[in-house]
C-alpha cells in the first residue's frame, strides 16, 4: 500500500529556437543540500554538489545502441520537473515503511529520455528508451568524475588480472582497499558498491538498483586520475558446464554487445548516495526506493533464522549415529529448530547426487519427503541448497516438485557472473519461485539491486565476505571488515554474512579450522551481528550440540527479529567502530561493534521516548581480550537522560534488548 502525494512543479516545451541550448539544466534535493546540474552541448555532463561542495564535475553519461546513440551531441526538447513524496510499505525488510521523497527531472530527446532524481541523501539518473523494436546495447558510458584525489575503499575483484574476461566470472566477494583514486591498481575491476571519502566527512557511495534485464556495473579507473568508468561484461555467446562441481555455465565467448534490448526500455538506475556523516550510509534506503515496485500478494513470505549444517561440518556429538548428510543428522537439527523456536533448517550441498546438476537426484541417505513431514510436524520449514546450472535446467518442474513436497524455499549458489544472461536468470528464478510460494536466497551473487523489492520472495543475498572465510582463511582481517560492510556492501541491500559462531577467538588466538571453525572476535560481537546486519533469512552458523550448550546465547539469538518496524543508525565511522538500533513491535535492539581497538561508547538512547525502560544485555566480559568467549549478561535500568555507556573489548561487541516497563 502506497499513501502518496505527487506534484508536477513545472513544466517547460522547449521552443524550436531554444532547441540548441544545452544548458545546464538544475535539481535540487528536498532539502536543498544535495544538487545536479546537467549540461547536453557534444556529451551529456552531469555534477553533483553537496552543501556547495562538488563531488562529481562533468561526469558523462551515454549508451551506444546498434542503431543509435544516445548522449552525443542530441538537443533537449523537452524539460519537465515534478516532486514526489509518498510513504509505501516495505515488507521483509529493515522498516514497515519508507518515506519515498525526491525531486525529479526529465530530459527528453529524440528517442529516449534521461531521468534524474535528487533525494535528501543522495542523485541518480537512468536512460528511458523510447524506440520500438529490438536492438542491441553496444556500450555505455557512465563516467563518475572526482572532483578531487580522494581516498576510497574499493572491493577489487578477487581474480587475476591479466584480463577483464578473467575477473568477470567472481563470487562478489572481497575485503576493502583503502587508498587514493589515483592508487588505483592497474588492470584491477571492482564490483559495487564503493566509497568515496570526500572533504568534510561527506561520503559518496556508488552503486545501481532496478537492474531486472542488464548486465551488472563494475568500475575501473583507467587513467590514474579521479574518474571511475563503468565497465560491463558482454552478452554470452557460447558457454561450457563446469566450475564448482560441474553447477556453473562457463563463459567461452561472449557477443560484441553487452545487452538486447526490444522495445520500449528502462535501464538500471546509476546511483550515487551523498550523506554527511558515515552513520547515514548504514541506514541507507536509495536502492530499495529506486527500484521497481512488487505487484501481487508477498505476505507468505516468512522472515527468520536459519539453523544452518555447513559452516559447522555437520559437526554434532553425544548422539549414537554417524554425523553427516543423513537422515538422523537432519533430525537432530530439525529437533533443535524446534525447541528453540528457530523457522527454518537447511540441507545444504550433499542432499543432491554430486556432478550431476540434478536437482531430482537425491543421495541414498536423504529422504527428502519424510524429512519435510517431520520439520511439518515439528513447526519446522526446511530450505534446499541448489548449484546454478541445476536450478536453471528446469527450474518450473523443481520448484513444483518441491513446493508440493513442502520445500519452503531454495538456496542458489554459484552463478558468479553479473552480464545481462545471468541478471536475466535471477528474475526468472524470482519469478518461478513465487508462483509457488517459495523463498529464494541467492549465494555466490552480486550486490542486491533491488530485486529484493520486486520479488520480496528474494529474502536473501550472499555478495560479502561473510563468516564462511573464517573456515580457511588465515591472514583475513574479519573484524575490521565486520565494522566496514554496513557502511558499503549494506547500502545495497541484505547480506547472508552467517554470523553465530560460539567458537570466538582473538587475533592471537585465531586460526581456520574446516570442522571445527571459529570467530574473530568476541562471542558478544556475534550477537550484535543479529542486530547490525540487515538480514531477512538470517543463519545460525554453528552446530547445534554448541548452541545447547550455550542457552543464554542461544535464546538471545532465537529471539531476534531477522525484520523490522524501524531501523536507526546511532553512531558510526567506517572501518572503526558502528552502532544500530532496531524497532520490532514495542521492542527495541541495540547492537554495537569495535574494530581490535577496545573502545567505550556512550550510546543515545534517546528514541525511547517517555517512560521506565529495562535492558537486556550482552557484553564483554572483563577478559574478553584475552578469551573472546568471555561475556557478562544482566538486565539494567535505562537512565532517565537515556545516556548509556558500554565498553568494547578489542574484537568486541554488545547487544541490548530493551523492553518498557
Amino acid at each position: 500500500m502506497t499513501r502518496s502525494t505527487f506534484t508536477v512543479l513545472a513544466m517547460m516545451l522547449v521552443s524550436t529556437a531554444c532547441l540548441a541550448a544545452k544548458g545546464p539544466w538544475t535539481l535540487s534535493s528536498p532539502d536543498g543540500r544535495t544538487s545536479v546540474s546537467v549540461s547536453a552541448g557534444a556529451a551529456i555532463e552531469y555534477s553533483v554538489s553537496h552543501e556547495g561542495t562538488v563531488l562529481l564535475d562533468k561526469s558523462v553519461a551515454a549508451m551506444t545502441l546498434s542503431d543509435a546513440v544516445f548522449g552525443q551531441g542530441d538537443k533537449v526538447r523537452k524539460v519537465k520537473y515534478g516532486r514526489a513524496d509518498r510513504t509505501v510499505d516495505s515488507p521483509v525488510y529493515k522498516k514497515a515503511s519508507v518515506r519515498d521523497c525526491y525531486n525529479e527531472m526529465v530530459l527528453s530527446f529524440k528517442g529516449y529520455d534521461l531521468v534524474f532524481r535528487a533525494y535528501d541523501d543522495g542523485v541518480a539518473y537512468r536512460f528511458i528508451s523510447r524506440l520500438k523494436g529490438d536492438r542491441t546495447v553496444v556500450s555505455e558510458k557512465a563516467d563518475f568524475s572526482f572532483a578531487g584525489d580522494w581516498d576510497l575503499y574499493v572491493p577489487y575483484v578477487a581474480r587475476d588480472t591479466d584480463s577483464y574476461e578473467s575477473q568477470f566470472f567472481n563470487s562478489f566477494e572481497n575485503t576493502y582497499s583503502h587508498h587514493p583514486l589515483s592508487a588505483w591498481e592497474d588492470g584491477h575491476l571492482a564490483f559495487m558498491p564503493l566509497v568515496v571519502e570526500a572533504p568534510a566527512g561527506i561520503k559518496v557511495c556508488i552503486t545501481e538498483s532496478d537492474l531486472l534485464d542488464y548486465p551488472g556495473m563494475y568500475l575501473y579507473n583507467s587513467g590514474k586520475g579521479t574518474t571511475l568508468n563503468g565497465v560491463f561484461a558482454a552478452y554470452p555467446k557460447e558457454t561450457h558446464q563446469g566450475g564448482h562441481n560441474m553447477l556453473q555455465a562457463v563463459v567461452d565467448s561472449r557477443e560484441d554487445y553487452i545487452a538486447k534490448v526490444s522495445g520500449e526500455t528502462s535501464f538500471p538506475w546509476r546511483v550515487i548516495t551523498v550523506t554527511s556523516e558515515d552513520k547515514e550510509l548504514a541506514d541507507s534506503d536509495m536502492v530499495w526506493k529506486l527500484a521497481t515496485p512488487a505487484s501481487g500478494d508477498y505476505g507468505w513470505v516468512r522472515p527468520g533464522k536459519v539453523a544452518w549444517d555447513w559452516w559447522n561440518d555437520w559437526n554434532i556429538s553425544g548422539v549414537d549415529f554417524k554425523s553427516g548428510v543423513n537422515n538422523e543428522t537432519y533430525k537432530y537439527y530439525i529437533d533443535f529448530a524446534s525447541a528453540n523456536g528457530i523457522e527454518y533448517v537447511i540441507l545444504d550441498e550433499g542432499w543432491a547426487v554430486n556432478r550431476e546438476a540434478d536437482l531430482f537426484k537425491v543421495v541414498p541417505e536423504i529422504d527428502l519427503e519424510m524429512l519435510c513431514s517431520y520439520a511439518r510436524e515439528k513447526g519446522v520449514g526446511l530450505i534446499l541448497w541448489g548449484g546454478y546450472l541445476a536450478f536453471e535446467r528446469d527450474m518450473e518442474e523443481v520448484c513444483r516438485h518441491y513446493s508440493e513436497m513442502g520445500v519452503k524455499g531454495f538456496k542458489i549458489d554459484f552463478m558468479d557472473r553479473d552480464d545481462q544472461q545471468m541478471v536475466g536468470f535471477y528474475r526468472r528464478a524470482a519469478e518461478t519461485a513465487a508462483r509457488y510460494k517459495m523463498m529464494i536466497d541467492f549465494h555466490g551473487a552480486y550486490k542486491p539491486v533491488g530485486l529484493n523489492r520486486t520479488y520480496p520472495n528474494v529474502i536473501n543475498y550472499e555478495g560479502v565476505h561473510g563468516l564462511e572465510n573464517m573456515k580457511w582463511s588465515p591472514d583475513a582481517d574479519q573484524v575490521t571488515y565486520d565494522v566496514t560492510i554496513p557502511f558499503i556492501r549494506m547500502v545495497a541491500g541484505p547480506f547472508d554474512y552467517t554470523q553465530g559462531a560460539m567458537r570466538n577467538a582473538t587475533w592471537d588466538c585465531y586460526r581456520p579450522v574446516n570442522s571445527a571453525p571459529m570467530s574473530q572476535g568476541t562471542r558478544c560481537r556475534q550477537l550484535a551481528e543479529y542486530v547490525v546486519f540487515e538480514s531477512p533469512l538470517n543463519m545460525m552458523c554453528d552446530t547445534p550440540t554448541n548452541y545447547m550448550k550455550e542457552p543464554e546465547c542461544t535464546g538471545f539469538i532465537s529471539a531476534v527479529p531477522t525484520v523490522w518496524d524501524e531501523t536507526l543508525a546511532l553512531d558510526g565511522k567506517i572501518a572503526d567502530y558502528i552502532a544500530m538500533a532496531r524497532r520490532s513491535g514495542d521492542v527495541w535492539y541495540v547492537g554495537a561493534l569495535t574494530d581490535w581497538d577496545a573502545r567505550d561508547m556512550t550510546l543515545d538512547l534517546g528514541f525511547l521516548g517517555e517512560g521506565d525502560w529495562k535492558a537486556e544485555i550482552f557484553r564483554d566480559g572483563v577478559n574478553a581480550d584475552r578469551n573472546a568467549s568471555d561475556y557478562v549478561r544482566e538486565t539494567v535500568d535505562i537512565p532517565a537522560d537515556r545516556v548509556f555507556n558500554i565498553h568494547l573489548a578489542p574484537g568486541g561487541g554488545c547487544a541490548l534488548r530493551l523492553v518498557r516497563q
